[in-house]
């Protein structure tokens, strides 16, 4: 079982060819170990298929700037036999807080943010208290790195603080703003004081009206100015371009995956996700910036090698800041600590991993799994319409051990 999860509740789950400035993503020649690769891949994905453990997805490797592999496999909606294509556009959930965690960077880079500016200098009143009374100081760096006290919604009881206070985890529907859900946010208390642990949260929710705040645009128009547009990308964002090509999601039932319907409640171990796929096609629903995008795998591809070089966007040296563990030795999964904006993997033995020590790896909820090994030089995206076999299952492991194995 994959374990890019929380520490102490996800332990128990866990036509190509674009060329863009400092990104050169091109199909590399096949050679006889690409082949080897290809064809092993194939396997995997087609056995998770008639495994019935996927519906569909898409699995895109990229090495030294080449892609090596890409593959688009299964149904992107099974009921209308509408098959899986590489531009099949995904609700990308938490895959959505690697485009804000890098606006975030391009920001920082340009000098209109700091790591250690206090929240409350870009929105004065989010001032959440711990449960003695005391408002410590948060700040970009507690939030970017997850070690901000906010909880998610979907971590705690049914009748926990983020249910009275109607806080939106960002998958469901709500007629909630972004500022609205922001203020409910910091009316429930925190967990503990900022900076001394790790939680996984809706910390990128904030950072998401901070950053906004900060450029005077709303998140959607960030986002599209600082990533999407200089990366040319055209189909991630916060809303669907073309209704036609957006996959059906599924989550796992026996005998086989079953459509979600509007308003679906889907518990995975001890977490229950709230998931209202029309919110996607809802132009009224507030930017989430940790779950609200949609985008497609080539895309995807597109910022994690981004996120591997830092050009076109930032220096090496913020991404250098990025990609560092900022948690020190809390665990944010076996052998995993967290940067800003992903996981970081620095004890590969202990997560029992072929990756690198430094691997930077995260995924969503809707299926989702994505890794960036800066020392092979190598970016992998599983965008999957299944759910939580593309987060949690077996397909994880399975795709990065191949790789790993037949790596050129």
């Amino acid at each position: 079982m994959n374990t890019m999860c929380r520490a102490h509740v996800f332990a128990v789950l866990f036509c190509l060819g674009y060329a863009l400035p400092g990104v050169a993503l091109e199909n590399e020649k096949k050679t006889t170990d690409t082949s080897s690769l290809a064809s092993a891949l194939d396997v995997v994905l087609e056995k998770a298929i008639a495994e019935q453990r996927l519906v569909g997805g898409v699995v895109l490797v990229a090495r030294k700037g080449n892609i090596i592999y890409s593959r688009a496999a299964g149904y992107a909606d099974r009921e209308n036999k509408k098959v899986m294509q590489e531009n099949t556009i995904f609700r990308l959930s938490s895959v959505s807080k690697a485009f804000t965690s890098m606006a975030a960077a391009v920001l920082l880079q340009q000098g209109k943010m700091h790591l250690d500016d206090p929240v409350t200098k870009w929105l004065p009143d989010f001032t959440p208290r711990l449960p003695d009374g005391t408002q410590p100081i948060i700040t970009i760096q507690h939030l970017l790195s997850h070690t901000s006290g906010i909880d998610y919604m979907f971590s705690e009881p049914e009748n926990g603080p983020y249910h009275k206070a109607g806080v939106s985890d960002g998958l469901e529907n709500s007629s909630i703003s972004l500022a609205e859900n922001v203020r409910r946010i910091s009316s429930a208390p925190l967990l503990f004081q900022p900076g001394t642990s790790w939680q996984y949260s809706l910390s990128t929710d904030v950072l998401g009206a901070v950053i906004a705040e900060v450029s005077g645009l709303p998140l959607p128009g960030v986002i599209q100015e600082l990533i999407t547009r200089p990366l040319g990308m055209q189909d991630t964002g916060f809303s669907v371009t073309d209704r036609s090509r957006l996959a059906v999601p599924y989550y796992n039932a026996a005998p086989h995956p079953l459509p979600m319907k509007e308003e679906e409640h889907v518990t995975f171990g001890e977490m229950t996700f709230h998931y209202s796929p029309g919110r996607a096609l809802d132009p009224k629903a507030f930017p989430s910036a940790g779950a609200g995008m949609v985008g497609t795998a080539p895309e995807v591809l597109r910022l994690l090698e981004t996120i591997r070089q830092g050009t076109p966007l930032v220096t090496s040296e913020i991404m250098k800041d990025m990609n560092s563990n900022r948690i020190g030795d809390h665990r944010a999964a076996p052998g995993a600590g967290f940067g800003l904006g992903w996981a970081v993997l620095v004890d590969p033995a202990e997560a029992k991993s072929p990756q690198s020590a430094g691997t930077l790896r995260w995924g969503g909820v809707y299926g989702h799994h994505w890794f960036v090994d800066p020392e092979k030089s190598l970016s992998v995206v599983i965008l999957t319409n299944t759910a939580p076999e593309g987060i949690f299952g077996a397909i994880i492991d399975e795709v990065r051990d191949t790789v790993y194995a037949h790596l050129p």
